[in-house]
């Protein structure tokens, strides 16, 4: 009854289709007779304007105010959308080149592609820098060129992470200190650190006690 209601024949379609935004595609309407865009999650449908059933999209009419329907999933299945696109609960996809997601629970969670390193000064890369490379996804390290004279404020005065000894500023990296190699009397912890003189990578060490050692019994006779 619908059909017959709404859908004339033969059908009357305008000589240029809808430009559709990113995300919609073109499919036939309700009557199967002209080319509109499919309504995405959420938005507002009805028998003409019919959702995207490529993404599992559904026209709702079960919690509809006034009778106005939306577009949800056909199951219960939670998904979620990003730039347009529903991606399904459990689906892992990747929004960019540079990271890559899974749906879950209607949200998404991402890990990094690129790798977060961290590059220290060397004497023959005093100013390391990332920058974005053309044609590449991940940024990459640059030994980026200086005037390695600095004005100081007062005479003789060394800036903060400047060595004396080196011609570069120092960017200070160390990791946490160990635990305590024993658990009671004196022991020693580690760490890699560069904060030296010579703002080399060095294996650290330091004395530690974690609590002292209960007293040995005394020998009997």
């Amino acid at each position: 009854q619908v059909c017959a209601q709404l859908c004339r024949r033969p059908c009357y379609c305008p000589w240029v289709p809808p430009r559709c935004p990113r995300g919609s595609p073109l499919v036939l309407d309700g009557c199967g007779c002209c080319k509109i865009c499919a309504r995405r999650l959420g938005e507002p449908c009805d028998f003409l304007h019919v959702c995207d059933q490529s993404q599992g999209l559904v026209c709702d009419y079960s919690a509809a105010p006034m009778g106005r329907a939306t577009c949800n999933f056909e199951d219960i299945e939670e998904g979620c959308e990003v730039n347009g696109r529903v991606y399904r609960d459990g689906e892992v996809f990747q929004p960019s080149c540079k990271l890559q997601c899974r749906c879950l629970d209607g949200g998404f969670t991402c890990i990094p592609l690129c790798q977060e390193d961290v590059r220290l000064p060397t004497p023959d890369c005093p100013y390391p820098r990332r920058v974005e490379v053309p044609g590449k996804c991940c940024p990459e390290w640059i030994c980026e060129a200086r005037d390695q004279h600095h004005p100081l404020q007062d005479a003789g005065a060394v800036p903060r992470g400047m060595s004396p000894l080196l011609p570069y500023p120092c960017q200070e990296w160390g990791t946490e200190w160990s635990a305590c190699s024993a658990t009671c009397g004196m022991g020693f912890s580690t760490r890699v650190s560069n904060q030296n003189r010579y703002c080399r990578l060095e294996t650290q060490r330091r004395l530690c006690m974690a609590r002292p050692c209960p007293a040995l019994p005394a020998a009997s006779p």
